[in-house]
This record gives structure tokens, sequence and C-alpha cells, in this order.
């Protein structure tokens, strides 16, 4: 193994030990107002480029189950950010139920 695939696993294991980390905070949370989906779906772009890049090079090793964990968590963070926008949206129908429209005066 060289030192760049020993770097490379490094900075997969950090965002690996991340994403699942994150997915914990925002299922907390219960809302996708700190959540981004251009910065999600850019992630995991960047992973799959990373896949790519493995396959096309012939480099096919141990790192590439790491990027298939990391996608993985990041695809369940992208399905936390579409049922937190879920219970955004229920939230706020309660909301503008619970506050009947007022009334205009002249």
């Amino acid at each position: 193994m060289t030192v760049p695939e020993i770097l490379e696993t490094i900075m997969l294991i950090c965002f690996g030990v991340s994403w699942p980390l994150s997915v914990i905070k925002n299922i907390k949370a219960r809302t996708a107002r700190s959540m981004s989906l251009p910065f999600i779906l850019l992630i995991m772009f960047g992973y799959i480029a990373g896949i790519a890049s493995k396959f096309l090079s012939g480099n096919i090793g141990y790192v590439l189950i790491v990027y298939f964990i990391n996608i993985l968590s990041v695809s369940v963070n992208l399905a936390v950010y579409f049922i937190n926008l879920w219970h955004d949206k229920q939230s706020k129908k309660e909301i503008n139920v619970a506050q009947p429209p007022r009334e205009k005066s002249l």
C-alpha cells in the first residue's frame, strides 16, 4: 500500500465517521432547515466520481468499499432530508390550522 492510498483511506474514514453523525443529528432535529440539498448532491457526485475513477483506473481495492459505505451514508442523509422536509411542511400546516385567518379591518 502506498502513502497516497493510506492518505486517501484516512480521508474516507474521517468522512465515513462524520456522515453517520450528521444523519443522527438531522434525524433528531426533525427539520430540513439546517440541511442543504445542493450540498448533499454535490458530495454524492464527488463520491460517484471517486468510484468511477477507481474503476476506470483499474485500481479496485479495499478503498472502494469505503467509498460505497460513504455514499450509502450520504444517501441515508438524503432520505432524511426529504423526511425532514415533509416534517417542516406538516409543521407549517399545523401552524396555519392553529391560527385562523384574521378578519380585515376597514
